[in-house]
């Protein structure tokens, strides 16, 4: 998970109010942030910044200047942590962390099993109700209540090579049809180039699509989630998208199961035209390769007919678990997630920031490199659903699955959908 600078803005003022009361080096022992003698434990996801260590040594060390405390930090896997969480809450609160780096998709599961503290007073007091993006404000909000602070984000939109583009006399796509042509027009006139990869293993490449063209993963009703990938609508959405290999021959077989990382690594190596990327990529590619430097374009994910797709925003929360150190974990979370901390977080991760106040003051917010995905991320930014066992659909695969079956010929897009539908309506029955 993806990842922008954030700038010191009247955010920062507002949490500086609201943390001025707390004191410092621990002495505030009735609101519970007298830290002295007590040790924190924070699990962060590793690789998101390349330079964790030496930032949490700092933040680590500034936290107990500020209250007395003490921080463990203990690096954890994106690949293995769900499993552990899950394993940690069910053993209570001696075995779960004080605060943890959880992913936005996460949260709603890990809530409902009681295992997160609700710090919607605490954000309203700190004064940022209202300027959390919405989008990402509700990926971490559980009926009504706020699971954590959002730390960074991050989304996808189309990102093209300009020179090629120029090159054709072709111009950033701004609806299907016309995305579908330029493709077609660097299919014929770049051969040895990726025209559109169409990554069957990238769940967050499909959604956009499905989600443009009116369609939902699923939908609640009367408190029960169902599947909705097999609609009318959805399923329009991933014809259109998986037709672009499977008729349009834009993506070779060998892109059939590739994820993200696939994606970028032939980016890396020069040999994309187009495709959808996060808002992190451009940065990563041309430190990979330097040569792509001038070279890029984004511009967002278009609409079917017009305006923009949504695309997935993620990225992480910062949350607070059920344990005897609520109050420190709070203040651990607000110290990482604004002023110096958060801008110096954004700065080595290259993430966007999670307030329309940062969003809207960010130094480098007029980049054409930068500009598009925050028009992306504010405008026409979507979540998958926030069903607790969501997550498990994602560790499954079902929409992977669905969109390989289809490139390579074993289903029709309905056949597909009808498929995924069932597998979800099952994992749906047996936890909700």
């Amino acid at each position: 998970m993806n990842r922008r600078v954030i700038a010191a803005t009247s955010t920062v003022l507002a949490l500086g109010l609201a943390t001025t009361a707390c004191g410092g080096g621990g002495s505030n022992a009735e609101d519970g942030t007298d830290g002295k003698g007590k040790t924190l434990t924070v699990w962060v996801m590793e690789g998101t910044n390349p330079d964790a260590k030496p930032f949490f040594k700092e933040a680590s060390a500034a936290f107990e200047k500020k209250t007395g405390a003490k921080v463990k930090v203990e690096y954890q896997q994106w690949a293995s942590a769900q499993r552990k969480f899950t394993t940690a809450i069910e053993g209570g609160a001696d075995q779960v962390p004080d605060v943890a780096e959880v992913g936005t998709t996460w949260v709603p599961g890990f809530a409902d099993k009681g295992a997160l503290v609700d710090v919607s007073k605490e954000v309203e007091k700190a004064g940022l109700t209202n300027d959390l993006v919405s989008s990402l404000k509700d990926a971490g909000t559980l009926n009504g209540k706020q699971y954590g602070m959002p730390w960074y984000a991050g989304v996808r939109s189309v990102l093209y090579r300009k020179d090629i583009f120029e090159k054709h006399g072709l111009k950033p796509p701004t609806n299907w049809q016309e995305l579908r042509s330029a493709a077609l027009k660097l299919k014929k006139d770049e051969p040895k180039m990726l025209a559109f990869p169409v990554a069957g293993g990238a769940e967050m490449f499909a959604a956009p699509f499905i989600w443009g063209a009116g369609g939902q993963l699923a939908v609640q009703k009367g408190g029960k989630w169902k599947s909705a990938i097999n609609s009318k609508k959805a399923v329009e959405g991933i014809t259109y998208y998986t037709d672009l290999a499977r008729k349009d021959k834009l993506s070779p077989a060998k892109v059939n199961t590739w994820t993200e990382k696939e994606v970028g690594d032939a980016w890396n190596k020069g040999e994309v035209a187009m495709s959808l990327s996060g808002n992190w990529t451009p940065k990563a590619f041309m430190a990979a390769n330097p040569d792509l430097k001038g070279k890029l374009g984004a511009v967002p994910i278009p609409g079917q007919k017009s305006g923009m797709s949504p695309s997935f925003l993620g990225g992480s929360y910062l949350s607070a678990f059920k344990t005897d150190k609520q109050a420190l974990s709070w203040e651990f979370i607000k110290l990482l997630t604004t002023g110096k901390f958060a801008k110096k977080w954004a700065e080595q991760s290259s993430y966007l920031p999670p307030t329309n106040t940062d969003l809207d003051n960010m130094p480098d917010g007029d980049d054409p490199l930068v500009k598009p995905f925050v028009t992306q991320f504010k405008d026409a930014g979507a979540s998958v659903p926030k069903a607790k066992s969501y997550t498990e659909i994602q560790a499954t695969q079902v929409v992977p699955k669905m969109v390989q079956s289809i490139l390579s010929g074993k289903s029709t897009p309905q056949q597909a959908a009808d498929k995924a539908a069932k597998e979800m309506d099952a994992i749906f029955a047996k936890s909700e």
